[in-house]
């Protein structure tokens, strides 16, 4: 290990948290402290130079070392911590409680930091030889078959005139001027626009009173804007639009019929085409059955080895992982005022309800964790390669090149033991014995919930 790196001890605490000791060394620390007062040096002016070229000897001699000492340490305590959990090898759960800064270190001297952090629980694994895991059978009902089709019958839809009202459902022609008091606005006008009525794509409202319009008669439509809409200067205004609907178009659905099959499907008979659909439907349900199985064989196992997971970490798990989904609808634009808003909850009352979710990953993880530990699984590097070797074809790169830039990135450790964990769940599904969900509810152990039980919640089911 170069001495340039961060190092760390742990000790253990009660409720499955660790004491994390850090230990910066001076190199590291004294590179941090360059870096630091380079950016101080930007704010402060020196006879002799120029803006932004004061040395960082000079500026630390300026401003005193002391407080370039603590900038640097704010600005990279955050991946000295990553760093030292890395070295550690634990599996931190919820954030760190980093201890307050003390005496900063002297010139030449290393950098140690304490932080106390949630832990995945350390559990010693039962009598996993007889396991028995109920798993459900592949099937496709005849609801799933006759949703296909719709799917496909709305695919292959034509959309014809009709000389009647407009109905929900149907496609409408329009032209229409938007109005604020009485006068035009930017970007409020269109001419031959293709909407759907019903769709819920306009402004709320609009399509709604579009419904009982006739071809060639203009109607004044009155709605407010949303408070958040893009558009910030027509955010919560009043307008009225003047529409007049040009076409009325209905979609005509082809029918169901061997005609149809031939279409879409490219075979004989219409049964044919259902088969086609059932055979489809069964090996996507093969992949999800087979998915959750694994899970439910850590459920079993984690019930047959009394898996304990203390509160305040179950609570500390919900809260990062809400706040790692609030972190992609963000990427997407949604903020998470606006997201707890359009469910009508609160933060807590949303962490609140992972809760549960939260226990049953952590029991998974516990266990897999003690089978990497306990059968001594083990990672070779042509493992490690046969891994990486997809992701060099898709970058198009060598396995080599692909190899270092993981390692650049500190992602090889991960990577080795994700797939230790993975061959360690594939050992141990494969001594399970398989039962039906029927004689697993009887035995009280796992099994694979129905797709219907999976989407009520999703969370539990997460992987």
């Amino acid at each position: 290990m170069s001495s340039s790196e961060v190092t760390a001890t742990t000790s253990e605490l009660p409720e499955s948290r660790v004491r994390l000791e850090a230990t910066v060394p001076a190199e590291l620390l004294e590179r941090s402290i360059e870096r630091a007062a380079k950016q101080v040096g930007r704010n402060i002016r020196v006879p002799g130079f120029r803006n932004g070229k004061v040395p960082a000897k000079l500026v630390v001699q300026r401003v005193g070392r002391e407080a370039i000492v603590d900038e640097a340490i704010r600005a990279d305590i955050n991946e000295w911590y990553e760093k030292a959990v890395a070295a550690s090898g634990i599996w931190p759960i919820g954030q760190p409680a980093v201890d307050e800064l003390g005496d900063l270190p002297g010139e030449g001297q290393p950098f140690v930091f304490t932080a106390e952090v949630g832990v995945v629980p350390t559990v010693t694994l039962g009598d996993l030889s007889a396991l028995k895991v109920g798993k459900g059978d592949p099937e496709a009902d005849d609801d799933r078959i006759a949703s296909e089709l719709e799917v496909l019958q709305n695919r292959f839809a034509r959309l014809e005139n009709v000389e009647r009202a407009v109905e929900t459902g149907d496609y409408v022609v329009i032209d229409y001027l938007g109005k604020l008091d009485g006068e035009p606005f930017e970007g409020g006008e269109g001419k031959g626009q293709l909407l759907e009525i019903g769709s819920g794509r306009f402004i709320p409202g609009f399509e709604e009173q579009v419904v009982g319009a006739e071809v060639g008669k203009e109607q004044t439509i009155t709605v407010t804007f949303p408070e958040d809409y893009a558009a910030k200067e027509l955010a919560g205004q009043d307008a009225t639009f003047d529409v007049t609907v040009q076409e009325v178009k209905a979609k005509q659905l082809p029918e169901l019929d061997d005609e149809f099959a031939l279409e879409v499907g490219g075979v004989d008979t219409l049964d044919e085409l259902k088969k086609d659909i059932a055979d489809r439907i069964k090996e996507q349900e093969e992949g999800r059955i087979d998915q959750l199985f694994r899970l439910a064989v850590l459920d079993a196992a984690a019930k047959a080895s009394g898996v304990e997971v203390p509160d305040a970490l179950a609570q500390d798990h919900a809260h990062t992982e809400f706040h790692r989904m609030m972190h992609q609808y963000e990427h997407q634009g949604i903020t998470q005022e606006y997201y707890l808003q359009a469910v009508g909850k609160t933060h807590d009352e949303m962490v609140t309800e992972a809760v549960p979710a939260a226990v049953a990953q952590l029991r998974r993880q516990a266990v897999v964790s003690a089978l990497v530990a306990s059968e001594k699984v083990e990672v070779s590097d042509a493992e490690l390669e046969e891994a990486v070797e997809p992701l060099a074809k898709q970058e198009k790169i060598s396995l080599k090149k692909a190899m270092a830039r993981l390692a650049g990135r500190g992602q090889i450790d991960a990577l080795r033991r994700d797939l230790a964990e993975t061959k360690a769940v594939d050992a141990l599904v494969e001594k399970v014995t398989t039962v039906s969900v029927e004689e697993a509810k009887k035995a009280d152990t796992a099994w694979t919930p129905t797709r219907e039980e999976q989407e009520a919640d999703p969370a539990y089911w997460a992987r």
